[in-house]
Protein backbone atom coordinates (compact mmCIF):
# COMPACT_ATOMS: atom_id res chain seq x y z
CA UNK A 1 0.00 0.00 0.00
CA UNK A 2 1.10 3.53 -0.80
CA UNK A 3 0.31 6.02 1.95
CA UNK A 4 -0.77 9.59 1.27
CA UNK A 5 -0.65 11.67 4.43
CA UNK A 6 -2.65 14.89 4.62
CA UNK A 7 -1.63 17.19 7.47
CA UNK A 8 -4.17 19.90 8.27
CA UNK A 9 -7.84 20.42 7.45
CA UNK A 10 -7.53 23.73 5.61
CA UNK A 11 -9.31 25.11 2.54
CA UNK A 12 -7.08 23.33 0.02
CA UNK A 13 -7.46 19.90 1.61
CA UNK A 14 -11.24 20.12 1.30
CA UNK A 15 -10.74 19.99 -2.46
CA UNK A 16 -8.25 17.14 -2.05
CA UNK A 17 -10.92 15.11 -0.24
CA UNK A 18 -13.28 15.83 -3.14
CA UNK A 19 -10.68 14.67 -5.65
CA UNK A 20 -10.05 11.44 -3.73
CA UNK A 21 -13.77 10.73 -3.55
CA UNK A 22 -13.99 11.01 -7.35
CA UNK A 23 -10.78 9.22 -8.30
CA UNK A 24 -9.01 7.27 -5.59
CA UNK A 25 -6.23 5.03 -6.93
CA UNK A 26 -6.19 1.38 -5.93
CA UNK A 27 -3.77 0.26 -3.24
CA UNK A 28 -3.74 3.73 -1.68
CA UNK A 29 -4.08 4.42 2.02
CA UNK A 30 -4.94 8.00 2.92
CA UNK A 31 -4.64 9.49 6.40
CA UNK A 32 -5.76 12.98 7.41
CA UNK A 33 -4.25 14.40 10.61
CA UNK A 34 -5.79 17.60 11.97
CA UNK A 35 -6.32 18.93 15.51
CA UNK A 36 -10.08 19.43 15.06
CA UNK A 37 -12.60 17.37 13.09
CA UNK A 38 -14.20 20.65 12.00
CA UNK A 39 -13.06 23.10 9.35
CA UNK A 40 -14.07 26.64 10.30
CA UNK A 41 -14.64 28.83 7.26
CA UNK A 42 -12.81 32.06 8.08
CA UNK A 43 -14.77 34.13 5.56
CA UNK A 44 -17.88 33.90 7.74
CA UNK A 45 -16.15 34.76 11.03
CA UNK A 46 -17.08 38.50 11.00
CA UNK A 47 -20.69 37.63 10.15
CA UNK A 48 -20.78 35.18 13.05
CA UNK A 49 -19.38 37.82 15.43
CA UNK A 50 -22.01 40.28 14.22
CA UNK A 51 -24.80 37.77 14.86
CA UNK A 52 -25.74 36.91 11.26
CA UNK A 53 -24.72 33.23 11.51
CA UNK A 54 -24.53 30.58 14.16
CA UNK A 55 -21.42 28.47 14.55
CA UNK A 56 -22.83 25.44 12.73
CA UNK A 57 -23.34 27.56 9.61
CA UNK A 58 -19.64 28.51 9.59
CA UNK A 59 -18.03 25.10 9.92
CA UNK A 60 -17.69 21.89 7.94
CA UNK A 61 -17.57 18.48 9.57
CA UNK A 62 -14.53 16.70 8.13
CA UNK A 63 -15.47 13.25 9.42
CA UNK A 64 -18.16 12.31 6.86
CA UNK A 65 -16.09 13.89 4.09
CA UNK A 66 -13.12 11.75 5.06
CA UNK A 67 -15.30 8.66 5.33
CA UNK A 68 -16.79 9.26 1.87
CA UNK A 69 -13.28 9.59 0.40
CA UNK A 70 -12.01 6.48 2.20
CA UNK A 71 -9.69 8.56 4.38
CA UNK A 72 -8.74 7.72 7.96
CA UNK A 73 -9.00 10.82 10.14
CA UNK A 74 -6.82 11.30 13.22
CA UNK A 75 -7.69 14.26 15.49
CA UNK A 76 -4.21 15.17 16.67
CA UNK A 77 -1.70 17.97 16.29
CA UNK A 78 1.48 17.36 14.30
CA UNK A 79 4.63 18.57 16.08
CA UNK A 80 7.34 17.37 13.66
CA UNK A 81 7.58 16.83 9.93
CA UNK A 82 10.74 14.84 9.25
CA UNK A 83 11.23 14.94 5.49
CA UNK A 84 14.47 12.97 5.71
CA UNK A 85 12.78 9.95 7.29
CA UNK A 86 9.38 10.39 5.57
CA UNK A 87 7.41 10.57 8.80
CA UNK A 88 5.55 12.96 11.06
CA UNK A 89 5.31 12.91 14.84
CA UNK A 90 2.10 13.75 16.66
CA UNK A 91 1.59 15.50 19.98
CA UNK A 92 0.54 12.22 21.63
CA UNK A 93 3.85 10.57 20.69
CA UNK A 94 2.68 8.62 17.65
CA UNK A 95 4.78 8.54 14.47
CA UNK A 96 3.22 8.09 11.03
CA UNK A 97 5.25 7.33 7.94
CA UNK A 98 4.27 8.44 4.45
CA UNK A 99 5.09 7.93 0.80
CA UNK A 100 3.47 11.21 -0.26
CA UNK A 101 2.82 14.14 2.06
CA UNK A 102 0.57 17.20 1.69
CA UNK A 103 0.64 20.09 4.18
CA UNK A 104 -2.25 22.53 4.68
CA UNK A 105 -1.89 23.65 8.28
CA UNK A 106 -2.29 27.41 7.82
CA UNK A 107 -0.35 30.10 9.62
CA UNK A 108 -0.40 31.86 12.97
CA UNK A 109 -0.88 35.49 13.92
CA UNK A 110 2.38 37.31 14.60
CA UNK A 111 1.86 38.63 18.13
CA UNK A 112 5.54 39.14 18.97
CA UNK A 113 5.06 42.88 19.57
CA UNK A 114 1.91 42.34 21.66
CA UNK A 115 2.87 39.46 23.94
CA UNK A 116 3.43 41.66 27.00
CA UNK A 117 -0.32 42.31 27.06
CA UNK A 118 -0.63 38.83 28.58
CA UNK A 119 -4.14 37.50 29.15
CA UNK A 120 -5.70 40.52 27.46
CA UNK A 121 -4.37 39.32 24.11
CA UNK A 122 -6.72 37.38 21.82
CA UNK A 123 -5.27 36.41 18.41
CA UNK A 124 -7.87 35.71 15.73
CA UNK A 125 -6.04 32.44 14.98
CA UNK A 126 -6.38 29.64 15.86
CA UNK A 127 -10.03 30.05 14.87
CA UNK A 128 -11.27 27.33 17.25
CA UNK A 129 -9.97 29.30 20.23
CA UNK A 130 -11.36 32.58 18.94
CA UNK A 131 -14.81 31.01 18.48
CA UNK A 132 -14.65 29.93 22.12
CA UNK A 133 -13.39 33.24 23.49
CA UNK A 134 -15.55 35.78 21.61
CA UNK A 135 -18.89 34.92 23.36
CA UNK A 136 -17.07 35.10 26.71
CA UNK A 137 -15.71 38.53 25.77
CA UNK A 138 -19.25 39.76 25.04
CA UNK A 139 -20.50 38.46 28.39
CA UNK A 140 -17.71 40.25 30.25
CA UNK A 141 -18.49 43.45 28.32
CA UNK A 142 -22.13 43.10 29.31
CA UNK A 143 -21.14 43.19 32.98
CA UNK A 144 -18.56 45.98 32.68
CA UNK A 145 -19.75 49.38 31.38
CA UNK A 146 -17.09 51.19 29.37
CA UNK A 147 -15.48 47.96 28.17
CA UNK A 148 -12.72 48.63 25.65
CA UNK A 149 -11.59 46.44 22.76
CA UNK A 150 -8.55 47.27 20.64
CA UNK A 151 -8.25 45.53 17.28
CA UNK A 152 -4.68 45.49 15.96
CA UNK A 153 -4.22 45.19 12.21
CA UNK A 154 -5.02 47.43 9.28
CA UNK A 155 -5.74 44.73 6.71
CA UNK A 156 -9.10 43.33 5.65
CA UNK A 157 -9.29 41.06 8.70
CA UNK A 158 -8.68 43.91 11.16
CA UNK A 159 -11.30 46.11 9.51
CA UNK A 160 -13.93 43.37 9.44
CA UNK A 161 -13.30 42.31 13.03
CA UNK A 162 -13.47 45.87 14.35
CA UNK A 163 -16.74 46.58 12.54
CA UNK A 164 -18.21 43.21 13.56
CA UNK A 165 -17.34 43.87 17.22
CA UNK A 166 -18.87 47.35 17.04
CA UNK A 167 -22.08 45.99 15.52
CA UNK A 168 -22.32 43.16 18.07
CA UNK A 169 -21.97 45.63 20.95
CA UNK A 170 -24.60 47.92 19.40
CA UNK A 171 -27.05 45.05 18.92
CA UNK A 172 -26.58 43.98 22.54
CA UNK A 173 -27.00 47.56 23.79
CA UNK A 174 -23.61 47.51 25.49
CA UNK A 175 -21.56 50.48 26.65
CA UNK A 176 -18.36 49.39 24.92
CA UNK A 177 -15.67 51.02 22.80
CA UNK A 178 -13.74 49.72 19.79
CA UNK A 179 -10.38 51.08 18.62
CA UNK A 180 -8.60 49.98 15.44
CA UNK A 181 -4.81 50.31 15.30
CA UNK A 182 -3.55 50.12 11.71
CA UNK A 183 0.18 51.01 12.07
CA UNK A 184 2.01 53.58 9.97
CA UNK A 185 1.25 51.69 6.75
CA UNK A 186 -2.32 52.88 7.09
CA UNK A 187 -5.67 51.33 6.44
CA UNK A 188 -6.02 48.55 3.82
CA UNK A 189 -2.57 48.94 2.30
CA UNK A 190 -2.58 47.44 -1.18
CA UNK A 191 -6.24 48.21 -1.83
CA UNK A 192 -7.50 51.01 -4.05
CA UNK A 193 -8.04 54.57 -2.85
CA UNK A 194 -11.82 54.33 -3.30
CA UNK A 195 -12.02 51.27 -1.09
CA UNK A 196 -10.00 52.91 1.66
CA UNK A 197 -12.19 56.02 1.56
CA UNK A 198 -15.37 53.98 1.74
CA UNK A 199 -14.09 52.01 4.74
CA UNK A 200 -12.80 55.16 6.46
CA UNK A 201 -16.27 56.70 6.20
CA UNK A 202 -17.95 53.57 7.48
CA UNK A 203 -15.57 53.23 10.43
CA UNK A 204 -16.24 56.86 11.37
CA UNK A 205 -20.02 56.40 11.15
CA UNK A 206 -19.79 53.22 13.24
CA UNK A 207 -17.81 55.00 15.94
CA UNK A 208 -14.62 52.95 15.55
CA UNK A 209 -11.61 55.15 16.38
CA UNK A 210 -8.68 54.55 14.02
CA UNK A 211 -5.05 55.01 15.10
CA UNK A 212 -2.41 55.03 12.34
CA UNK A 213 0.37 54.13 14.76
CA UNK A 214 2.43 51.11 15.71
CA UNK A 215 1.21 49.21 18.78
CA UNK A 216 3.24 47.42 21.45
CA UNK A 217 1.57 45.31 24.11
CA UNK A 218 1.71 46.43 27.74
CA UNK A 219 0.02 45.25 30.89
CA UNK A 220 -3.00 47.56 30.57
CA UNK A 221 -3.43 47.62 26.79
CA UNK A 222 -1.12 48.86 24.05
CA UNK A 223 1.50 51.56 23.89
CA UNK A 224 1.29 53.50 20.62
CA UNK A 225 4.35 54.71 18.75
CA UNK A 226 3.60 58.35 19.68
CA UNK A 227 4.07 57.39 23.33
CA UNK A 228 0.40 57.41 24.27
CA UNK A 229 -1.30 54.55 26.11
CA UNK A 230 -4.41 52.97 24.63
CA UNK A 231 -6.18 51.17 27.45
CA UNK A 232 -7.93 47.94 26.46
CA UNK A 233 -9.72 45.23 28.34
CA UNK A 234 -9.13 42.89 25.40
CA UNK A 235 -6.77 43.11 22.42
CA UNK A 236 -7.82 41.28 19.26
CA UNK A 237 -4.74 40.62 17.13
CA UNK A 238 -5.27 40.52 13.36
CA UNK A 239 -1.69 41.44 12.55
CA UNK A 240 0.53 39.80 9.95
CA UNK A 241 0.96 36.06 9.59
CA UNK A 242 3.90 33.96 10.71
CA UNK A 243 4.77 30.34 10.03
CA UNK A 244 3.27 27.93 12.59
CA UNK A 245 5.59 27.62 15.57
CA UNK A 246 4.04 24.43 16.88
CA UNK A 247 5.46 22.35 14.01
CA UNK A 248 9.14 21.67 13.35
CA UNK A 249 10.03 21.11 9.71
CA UNK A 250 13.13 18.94 9.56
CA UNK A 251 14.87 18.68 6.19
CA UNK A 252 12.37 20.65 4.13
CA UNK A 253 13.61 23.80 2.42
CA UNK A 254 11.96 26.85 3.95
CA UNK A 255 11.98 30.48 2.87
CA UNK A 256 13.25 33.38 5.00
CA UNK A 257 9.96 33.45 6.93
CA UNK A 258 10.12 29.68 7.71
CA UNK A 259 7.32 28.83 5.29
CA UNK A 260 7.60 25.69 3.15
CA UNK A 261 9.16 26.69 -0.18
CA UNK A 262 7.10 25.37 -3.13
CA UNK A 263 6.97 25.74 -6.89
CA UNK A 264 3.97 26.60 -9.08
CA UNK A 265 2.47 23.13 -8.62
CA UNK A 266 2.76 23.44 -4.81
CA UNK A 267 5.46 20.77 -4.70
CA UNK A 268 8.33 21.28 -2.27
CA UNK A 269 11.40 22.62 -4.06
CA UNK A 270 13.56 20.25 -1.99
CA UNK A 271 11.44 17.07 -1.76
CA UNK A 272 9.48 15.64 -4.68
CA UNK A 273 7.15 13.67 -2.40
CA UNK A 274 6.02 16.68 -0.36
CA UNK A 275 3.38 19.24 -1.32
CA UNK A 276 2.18 22.26 0.66
CA UNK A 277 -0.63 24.76 0.03
CA UNK A 278 -2.37 27.56 1.88
CA UNK A 279 -0.68 29.85 4.36
CA UNK A 280 2.04 27.35 5.34
CA UNK A 281 3.49 27.49 1.82
CA UNK A 282 5.60 30.10 0.04
CA UNK A 283 5.65 30.14 -3.75
CA UNK A 284 9.18 30.66 -5.08
CA UNK A 285 8.14 31.56 -8.64
CA UNK A 286 5.58 34.30 -7.96
CA UNK A 287 4.37 36.37 -5.02
CA UNK A 288 1.04 35.14 -3.64
CA UNK A 289 -0.76 36.90 -0.78
CA UNK A 290 -1.64 34.79 2.26
CA UNK A 291 -5.37 34.81 1.66
CA UNK A 292 -8.12 32.24 1.84
CA UNK A 293 -9.01 33.26 -1.71
CA UNK A 294 -5.80 31.71 -3.05
CA UNK A 295 -6.05 28.66 -0.80
CA UNK A 296 -9.53 27.93 -2.17
CA UNK A 297 -8.40 28.32 -5.79
CA UNK A 298 -5.24 26.28 -5.20
CA UNK A 299 -7.20 23.38 -3.70
CA UNK A 300 -8.34 21.73 -6.96
CA UNK A 301 -4.81 22.14 -8.38
CA UNK A 302 -3.35 20.47 -5.30
CA UNK A 303 -5.84 17.60 -5.53
CA UNK A 304 -5.02 17.10 -9.20
CA UNK A 305 -1.26 17.20 -8.56
CA UNK A 306 -1.37 14.71 -5.70
CA UNK A 307 -3.23 12.26 -7.94
CA UNK A 308 -0.74 12.96 -10.74
CA UNK A 309 2.16 12.25 -8.38
CA UNK A 310 0.57 8.94 -7.43
CA UNK A 311 -0.09 7.94 -11.05
CA UNK A 312 3.06 9.33 -12.66
CA UNK A 313 1.24 12.18 -14.42
CA UNK A 314 2.27 15.76 -15.10
CA UNK A 315 1.56 18.40 -12.42
CA UNK A 316 -0.44 21.54 -13.09
CA UNK A 317 0.42 25.08 -11.96
CA UNK A 318 -1.80 27.65 -10.31
CA UNK A 319 -1.24 31.18 -11.54
CA UNK A 320 -3.05 33.72 -9.36
CA UNK A 321 -4.94 36.50 -11.06
CA UNK A 322 -3.53 40.00 -11.00
CA UNK A 323 -6.37 41.15 -8.75
CA UNK A 324 -8.44 39.26 -6.20
CA UNK A 325 -12.00 40.05 -5.26
CA UNK A 326 -12.43 41.12 -1.64
CA UNK A 327 -15.87 41.59 -0.12
CA UNK A 328 -15.42 43.37 3.21
CA UNK A 329 -18.18 42.86 5.76
CA UNK A 330 -19.03 46.07 7.63
CA UNK A 331 -20.85 44.74 10.70
CA UNK A 332 -24.51 45.08 9.69
CA UNK A 333 -25.72 43.48 6.47
CA UNK A 334 -23.62 45.86 4.41
CA UNK A 335 -20.30 45.30 2.64
CA UNK A 336 -17.67 46.94 0.44
CA UNK A 337 -16.31 45.28 -2.70
CA UNK A 338 -12.69 45.67 -3.80
CA UNK A 339 -11.23 44.52 -7.13
CA UNK A 340 -8.08 46.39 -8.11
CA UNK A 341 -9.11 50.02 -8.47
CA UNK A 342 -12.81 49.16 -8.74
CA UNK A 343 -15.01 49.44 -5.68
CA UNK A 344 -18.68 49.32 -4.71
CA UNK A 345 -20.69 49.17 -1.51
CA UNK A 346 -24.16 48.44 -0.26
CA UNK A 347 -26.56 45.91 1.17
CA UNK A 348 -26.41 44.05 -2.15
CA UNK A 349 -22.65 43.57 -1.75
CA UNK A 350 -23.23 41.91 1.61
CA UNK A 351 -25.77 39.51 0.09
CA UNK A 352 -23.32 38.80 -2.72
CA UNK A 353 -20.70 37.88 -0.10
CA UNK A 354 -23.28 35.90 1.86
CA UNK A 355 -24.18 33.90 -1.27
CA UNK A 356 -20.52 33.09 -2.02
CA UNK A 357 -19.76 32.07 1.57
CA UNK A 358 -22.87 29.96 2.04
CA UNK A 359 -22.34 28.28 -1.32
CA UNK A 360 -18.80 27.26 -0.31
CA UNK A 361 -19.91 25.73 2.99
CA UNK A 362 -23.03 24.12 1.52
CA UNK A 363 -20.99 22.57 -1.27
CA UNK A 364 -19.45 20.30 1.37
CA UNK A 365 -22.57 20.10 3.53
CA UNK A 366 -24.41 18.52 0.59
CA UNK A 367 -21.66 15.92 0.39
CA UNK A 368 -22.07 15.26 4.08
CA UNK A 369 -25.81 14.76 3.68
CA UNK A 370 -25.22 12.42 0.73
CA UNK A 371 -23.07 10.13 2.89
CA UNK A 372 -25.69 9.74 5.58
Amino acid sequence: MTRLLLVGGGHAHLSVLEALERDRPAQLEVVLVTPSPFHIYSGMLPGWMAGHYDRDQCQIDLRPLAQSAGVRLISQKVVLVDAGRNLVELADGQSIGYDLLSLDVGSEIDVSSLEKAGQRLLPVKPLDEFFTQWPRLVEVARAKPGYRVAVIGGGAAGVELALAARHAFNQAGLDAHVDLVVAEAGLLAGHGTKVRRRIERFLARAGVVVHALQATGVGTGVRLSDGSLLSADRIIAATGARAPRGIEFAGLQLDAGNYVAVDGSYRSVSHQNVFAAGDVSARQDVEVARSGVHAVHAGPILGSNLLAALKGGEPRSYMPRRHSLYLLACGPRYAVASWGRWSAEGIWVWYWKDWIDRRFVQRFARRIQATR
